[in-house]
């Protein structure tokens, strides 16, 4: 059942004795003097629907060191040790002088029970009315995207250690899986989870044991009896499946069908990094920056830096890329946005349904790449898409075939004899067989922001002036030791980040003069 706090603290109250104390406008001491009203106990009424048994900890309690604890970046010891300690935490969360708080179980406890109700981002939307209550966003159009890579809550594996776990994992999971193992995989002894015992700098010897682990994985696969599979076996199987394809390739002189393997001279797309959290992946920023995990993209409104909207995702795949997550961050919102991103959100289809919706773009787009160096780009041919024809800076024109096949891009083809008689030639192409031009669907568009983007001054001024406020509150999101997930997972990733955006949106509610008197959540008037 739902617990109610006492009607006397464990000792002193700390808020009435130490207020002094508390620095004044913090979080600590918002939560302290504003915690019933942020957090009230019917609130989180549906969670607690019997009234029998030991009553819980209070919510709001819960609540209130859940909000602490992502702001600080702590894990659930630490923040039951300050609950104890520190009596900024002990104000906050309404505990007496002498309370020694709770088992730091409780709170992944609670964090379960939020996540399997029916609201199960009830602290970010709360804190969501407080912002639409104080009317902070009224009259505020611009939204500004961004993404940052979260590394994961577990170690990266290599090929082996994953073929290895994905076995073990189905010979543990799916019944009648052992005795297939123990007739027909000989590759290793999976009741040792650790990697076989071989001469690891010897290419030879790497490559023989990879041979073997695919092997076993295929003969493990093709004999499993024909059974329905639970969700849990059915992953196992999913996984060993995907992890016995991905990363192998036919070994030399093989053609695949005679069961010889070797790592692969590549890295397969949507690659999976480790059968322990089988949804993060390898990710990049920079050519120069890799880390393994997900992706938190959010937007933000820049004038009061308010996250307005947050989602995690899988650091790669198309269907996760930053120009199709924009759409999900701007969903809920109504009237015409001035949206500002850099270069990552510049599809072409993005620009095209953002322009078409009356928004205002300011989204940097990508430098084209002359063919060569200092030469002529894709801007410098003129396109006729509706007539079919492109013409060259030298003057020549070509036919813009039609759309194949799937594809929606076009072509044009000039020929050898107009390029090598071209005087233009050494700008614009090193082809002997002359200039390829690939014209895609809303070439105009993407070029009218090329030009837009290095020739109009408020276009520039305004870039600059509102996007710099996204990176920042991006280094908020990471401070403080949160660049690495706390949790496995997307689905729990995902229930964290919104609590971590909830923390911070309350933060900078307070820094902006939030209050709250007869009922009504308010902003301090800005001071002249």
């Amino acid at each position: 059942m739902m617990g109610r706090p006492p009607e006397e603290p464990v000792g002193p109250d700390v808020w009435s004795v130490c207020r002094e104390l508390i620095p004044a406008g913090s979080v600590f001491a918002f939560l302290a003097e504003h915690r019933d009203a942020l957090f009230p106990e019917a609130m989180f009424a549906d969670m607690y629907p019997s009234a029998d048994g030991r009553p819980s900890v209070p919510p709001n309690e819960l609540a209130c060191a859940i909000v602490l604890q992502v702001l600080h970046g702590l894990s659930d010891f630490e923040t039951v040790q300050h609950l104890r300690c520190d009596l900024r935490w002990k104000a906050a969360c309404g505990l007496g002088l002498n309370d020694p708080a709770f088992d730091p179980s409780l709170l992944a406890y609670f964090r379960r029970r939020l996540a399997c109700s029916m609201q199960p981002d009830r602290i970010l939307e709360k804190v969501r009315e407080v912002v639409a209550a104080t009317g902070a966003l009224k009259g505020k159009h611009r939204r500004a995207l961004d993404s940052a890579v979260l590394e994961d809550a577990v170690a990266t594996q290599d090929t082996v250690t994953q073929l290895i776990a994905a076995i073990r994992r189905v010979i543990r999971d799916v019944p009648g899986a052992e005795a297939v193992a123990a007739g027909h995989c000989r590759a290793h002894d999976y009741t040792d989870p650790g990697k076989p015992r071989i001469a690891w700098n010897d290419e030879a010897a790497r490559t023989r044991l990879v041979d073997a682990l695919v092997t076993d994985a295929l003969r493990l696969l093709g004999h499993l009896p024909e059974q329905n599979l639970g969700l849990k076996a059915a992953d196992a199987v999913g996984i060993l499946t995907l992890v016995a394809g991905q990363d192998v390739e036919p070994a030399d002189g093989s053609d695949g069908t005679d069961g010889r393997w070797r790592i692969a001279r590549r890295t397969a797309p949507d690659r999976m990094i480790s059968t322990v959290d089988p949804e993060a992946r390898h990710a990049h920023k920079t050519h120069s920056r890799y880390h393994d995990g997900f992706k938190a993209h959010l937007a933000v409104e820049p004038e009061t830096g308010l996250i307005t909207a947050i989602a995690l995702r899988p650091a790669a795949g198309a269907a996760w890329h930053e120009a199709a997550v924009a759409r999900e961050l701007l969903a809920e919102e109504t009237g015409v946005l001035q949206v500002l991103a850099d270069a990552a959100y510049s599809s072409a289809d993005l620009r095209a349904t953002l322009t078409a919706a009356g928004h205002r773009l300011l989204i940097k787009p990508p430098a084209l790449k002359p063919a060569v160096p200092g030469g002529f780009t894709l801007d410098d041919f003129h396109v006729d898409a509706t007539n079919g024809t492109v013409t060259c800076p030298g003057g020549h024109t070509t036919i813009l075939l039609a759309p194949g096949g799937s594809h929606r891009q076009r072509k044009a083809w000039f020929t050898a004899k107009q390029c090598t008689s071209c005087p233009l030639k050494s700008r614009c192409t090193t082809a002997k067989g002359g200039r390829v031009v690939t014209w895609r669907p809303h070439h105009d568009l993407q070029q009218a922001a090329r030009s837009q983007a290095t020739s109009d001054p408020d276009w520039q001024a305004d870039y600059q002036r509102w996007r710099p406020v996204v990176e920042r509150v991006i280094a908020w999101l990471v401070a403080r030791g949160n660049r690495r997930l706390p949790c496995r997972g997307w689905i729990n990733g995902e229930r964290w980040i919104h609590h971590r955006a909830a923390a911070l949106n309350l933060r900078r509610l307070i820094n902006l003069g939030l209050d709250h008197r007869k009922g009504t959540w308010t902003l301090a008037p800005a001071t002249p």
